[in-house]
């Protein structure tokens, strides 16, 4: 994450082409969940008090209330495998990542995934302002 943070400084994402975009998403998501998977306390530093997760139905506001909801999640151990990763710049110069995935948990069965971080820069500082994640389960 500090690394993520340290690259930020010398440029807003709207002087960057598509190939930028794709490279900051891409460097966004493997700092995120590898510090998801071997530390999860540690993402409070990247949701502000107003940042927003939706979370498998359930709706949580703020950096202390996410990462109190990600660290109540039952499993011990967590294994991110990340498919692909798209990004986009917004109009008001923020980044959409959308992520898809698997993951395994303790000796569970391996489960898709998908996340999309609405992510924004605040003076040297990438934050999550909007996370919404979904487990890939198909109801028959």
């Amino acid at each position: 994450i500090k690394q993520l943070r340290m690259r930020t400084h010398l440029f807003s994402f709207e002087d960057m082409d598509q190939v930028q975009i794709s490279q900051i998403g891409q460097q966004f998501v493997q700092s995120y969940y590898q510090t998801f998977d071997t530390n999860r306390a540690a993402l409070v530093q990247l949701y502000r008090p107003d940042s927003q997760l939706y979370f498998e139905g359930s709706h949580i506001l703020g950096a202390t209330a996410i990462v109190e909801k990600l660290m109540t999640l039952t499993f011990r151990t967590i294994q991110h495998a990340i498919t692909t990763v798209d990004s986009q710049l917004t109009v008001d110069g923020g980044l959409v990542v959308f992520v898809v995935g698997q993951l395994k948990t303790d000796e569970d069965q391996i489960l898709g995934f998908s996340q999309t971080f609405y992510v924004k820069q605040f003076g040297n500082s990438l934050f999550v302002m909007n996370d919404l994640f979904r487990l890939s389960l198909h109801h028959q």
